[in-house]
């Protein structure tokens, strides 16, 4: 292609710039047309399937729910997982706001999960705080939020303009009034001016390489190659925490994570090949992947992720979502290899590194309202340093930045031509060299030296190779070469992941003491020091173009943790930081020249063609249509068609939606009808309950498909629709999903009666969800004696919530002496509702288990009579087990409650 000239360039306008269209991106968008703002939003692939979000979600980490966690124990939490290097007024955002942000995006139509009576089930995943709240539906999040952009009123204020890569935020007078960047399909040169910009571009996630070598077999979205880190550094913004990796466990050999906050509320854990839980740490944090890092290291290694011990029902369900959220290449990995979950466990290892904020704390600095130290910019998602933010802070920021960035209205002055030609220079320079190093080769050796020289643990000496290797690359990078507009963009992302090696690598040196565990590990700084480092590292482009720090002592907290007292005051300037001198025949000014690499290998790729009708449907689908112009295609000859309709009809969702996907819901063809099943249980909850939606979900309980059955009693529940008599007649099905589907339905109408009729129920997996809905000691007492020992193990875990009175306190001390461990974790989880006399003696003994769920269940129980000095005596004795969560869950009684 021609390089296009400087003045051909195709000029946008905005009141709010948003670049990248991922979680925080979406978020901010939506919010900043809501408050009025005429809003550009620019994607350099498209925001129908782009962001670390495409794939979905299976959970969610920090949700603050009302009763079931307070916003200030989450503070104290964040705060101690980054080891107290926290600016908690943003960190308490997400913890205050989370809650508004879950439901609103469950008005959308995101689904998280939630128990019969429709109240939200959260789970206790960590051993302090109940934090995590599974989307076990979550894979379809981005669609639902791209709905929501379409949507008539959205579009009207927002603009989306796929294709579109900014290199650089443009600054005038002190504050950012637009962006420079190119359309990564066309080639051309775009400039866009705006009253503010809002970076979303998600976290650096291509800046280690992977153990597998492959440039984006990364453990982050590999798209994210920290374009936001670079620009907001080159406009001029603070960016802090850059020395605080993000280190991920993940799956041995796969680019996937291991997903233990998926597993845990399912009973999985992490073990040591002993089968011992070794982790010690209450949260994912960097000590808690330096105690992962030595056991895998130690003669204990290696690492799994245990589920060969759950029952089928429970690796059915965490197969359905590892395999499909998570990621769908996972179960043709494990299989490929000869395991499944219920024979293996899942082999470990440690990821790459990366910059994070929102899973570490590297990041562009922000305040409590997104906004960073340049006016006009803000941050928001994993790019803005708000430690541990997750999905649920990248919304929340994401709403922050949108409603204060859309007070500003488009810049009307001159856009500075020096920083537009700057831009122009970068992104076409590679087409003056077409036959120069190619990406791929330039970009592995640049990530190869980060593994080699800025991965922990880290050193002085190795940190400073690092920068002049950095440096000389410059030049390398300088001589890159492409053709395409696609080699181009994958041109600028090298030029992102130099900057961010560098800032990691400076950074780095830096902090001259170890904090964050693994995180950063100095070898040659071995320990904490708080005196002079409870500070947070900020860095900045000096006047003179160089890397400056400042260390900026932490404020004040809002929320006391006693570990951490920062007082404030004030920040002492560091200047540039000085390389050390290694290994060199002199002092070494200037970096050595770098060689040419070879000329890049050129590979042909062709897209397959698709059915006319269904590219018709695509187009429609930009249109908003409504469901008179989409129902020729949801009545269409070609079952492929009608499926592609029902898509179509989720994606966009016009009125009427809900009785067509009913009516779909019986369609003659399975793949229609799964396609409707997934569809009514993604949209349940925007879905009016109205009598034209119930009358086809009641005539579909008679179908002949047990999916078809199971979902319509799960959407009737859900939408309070039904009735005990038509959810009870449900109960004789003769397919056990729909059996259980009706359990649900019948506990969420209070009609215990009829489901304390299905303990006879022949199916072991129905009697266990009976089980886990009674409330009542006598209803459960047929199941206590039940011959399966899940079902009995499920059944003594329910009187911890039912009550453990006489005779069945008996019954659960006699359990404790069964062959199976699941029937006595459940007994030692029923004796915590029993009287202390009885039950904790035989609690005591329990602690004397060879299985480590039954001394974790006795611990848990005793707590529950920690009052007793007898508990806390056996308690005592606890704190020494090989078992982390034991000994983690006995020293708690250290004082009495």
């Amino acid at each position: 292609m021609d390089i296009p000239a400087l003045a051909d360039a195709e000029e946008l306008s905005c009141d709010v710039l948003v670049i990248g269209g991922g979680t925080a991106g979406t978020m901010a968008a939506l919010t900043a047309a809501e408050h009025g703002a005429n809003v550009l939003l620019l994607e350099k692939a498209h925001v129908r399937h782009s962001g670390a979000l495409a794939m979905g979600m299976d959970g969610v980490n920090n949700a603050v729910i009302p009763g079931r966690a307070e916003p200030d124990d989450y503070v104290a939490e964040i705060t101690r997982a980054n080891d107290g290097i926290v600016d908690q007024s943003t960190v308490r955002q997400t913890a205050t706001r989370g809650f508004a942000m879950v439901q609103r995006l469950e008005s959308y139509g995101v689904k998280f999960e939630k128990d019969e009576h429709g109240e939200y089930a959260v789970r206790q995943v960590h051993r302090s705080g109940s934090y995590v709240l599974p989307m076990p539906e979550g894979k379809d999040v981005k669609k639902v939020l791209y709905r929501r952009l379409r949507r008539r009123e959205m579009r009207e204020r927002i603009r989306i303009e796929n294709r579109v890569m900014p290199v650089r935020v443009l600054t005038a007078d002190g504050r950012a009034v637009g962006a420079a960047g190119f359309n990564t399909r066309t080639g051309q040169f775009v400039s866009v001016r705006a009253g503010a910009v809002i970076l979303a571009t998600g976290a650096a996630g291509r800046l280690g390489l992977p153990a597998s070598g492959y440039l984006y077999g990364t453990y982050e979205n590999p798209t994210n190659a920290g374009d936001g880190y670079a620009m907001a550094y080159h406009a001029g913004a603070e960016l802090t925490g850059i020395e605080c990796f993000q280190i991920n466990p993940l799956i041995k050999d796969y680019n996937g994570p291991a997903c233990a906050y998926v597993a845990n509320p399912f009973g999985g854990y992490q073990v040591n090949r002993h089968g011992e839980r070794f982790v010690d740490s209450d949260y994912w944090s960097g000590q808690m992947m330096a105690e992962f890092a030595n056991e895998l290291a130690s003669d204990r290694g290696p690492v799994f992720l245990k589920l060969s011990h759950l029952p089928e029902e429970s690796i059915g369900a965490l197969e359905g979502i590892l395999h499909s959220t998570e990621r769908p290449t996972r179960g043709t990995f494990h299989a490929n290899r000869g395991h499944d979950y219920r024979t293996h466990d899942v082999e470990m290892h440690i990821s790459e590194i990366g910059l994070c904020g929102g899973h570490s704390a590297s990041g562009v600095r922000v305040d409590d309202h997104a906004r960073t130290t340049v006016p006009g910019l803000y941050a928001a998602g994993d790019l803005a340093c708000v430690p541990h933010n997750y999905m649920i802070g990248a919304f929340v920021f994401g709403d922050l930045a949108g409603a204060d960035a859309s007070q500003y209205r488009a810049y009307e002055g001159e856009l500075p031509a020096d920083q537009l030609r700057a831009a122009h220079e970068l992104i076409y320079r590679p087409l003056r060299n077409p036959d120069g190093p190619p990406q791929p080769q330039v970009e592995y050796k640049l990530r190869r030296f980060v593994n080699d020289y800025v991965a922990p643990p880290k050193s002085g000496a190795r940190l400073s190779l690092a920068v002049e290797h950095f440096e000389r690359m410059r030049g390398e990078i300088a001589e890159m070469g492409a053709k395409t507009p696609h080699e181009l963009m994958r041109c600028a992302e090298v030029d992102f992941i130099r900057d961010c090696a560098e800032m990691a690598a400076r950074s780095s040196l830096a902090r001259t003491e170890s904090r964050w565990g693994l995180y950063h590990e100095r070898t040659d700084h071995p320990q904490r020091d708080d005196e002079d480092w409870l500070h947070h590292l900020d860095l900045r482009k000096s006047p003179a173009g160089t890397m400056e720090f400042t260390a900026r002592p932490v404020a004040p907290y809002l929320v006391p943790v006693d570990e951490f007292s920062p007082t404030g005051g004030p920040s002492r300037h560091l200047g540039e930081v000085a390389l050390e001198q290694v290994s060199t025949a002199g002092p070494r000014e200037i970096a050595p020249t770098g060689s040419r690499i070879a000329a890049p290998v050129r590979v042909d790729t062709r897209v397959a063609a698709h059915s006319p009708r269904i590219l018709e449907l695509l187009a429609l689908a930009e249109e908003e249509p409504s469901l008179t112009e989409l129902s020729p295609y949801l009545a269409d000859a070609d079952p492929a068609v009608r499926a592609a309709a029902v898509a179509t009809l989720t994606e966009t969702a016009p009125d009427g939606t809900g009785p067509a996907l009913a009516t779909a819901l019986v369609d003659e063809d399975g793949a229609v009808r799964a396609a409707a099943a997934a569809s009514l249980q993604e949209l349940v909850e925007v879905l009016p309950p109205t009598a034209e939606l119930s009358t086809p979900l009641l005539a579909a309980l008679d179908n002949d498909d047990p999916r078809v059955r199971s979902t319509a009693l799960d959407v009737l529940r859900a939408l309070r629709l039904g009735d005990a008599d038509r959810f009870g007649g449900a109960l004789s099905d003769p397919a056990i999903e729909v059996r259980i589907a009706a359990v649900r339905a019948l506990v969420s109408v209070d009609a215990l009666d009829a489901v304390a009729r299905a303990t006879a129920d022949p199916a072991r997996e129905v009697r266990v969800a009976v089980a886990r809905s009674l409330t009542d000691p006598g209803a459960l007492a047929p199941l206590l004696q039940d011959p399966d020992i899940l079902v009995r193990a499920a059944a003594l875990a329910a009187l911890s919530v039912a009550g453990c009175p006489s005779p069945y306190d008996t019954t659960a001390i006699t359990a404790l002496a069964t062959p199976s461990w699941q029937v006595r974790a459940g007994a030692a989880t029923a004796l915590g509702a029993a009287a202390a006399d009885l039950a904790v003696p035989a609690l005591a003994k329990a602690l004397g288990d060879a299985n480590a769920d039954v001394r974790k269940a006795a611990v848990l129980s005793l707590l529950r009579h920690s009052t007793t000095p007898e508990a806390r005596a056996a308690l005592s004795t606890a704190v020494q087990d090989p078992d982390a969560d034991v000994r983690a869950y006995a020293a708690r009684a250290a004082t009495p409650s």
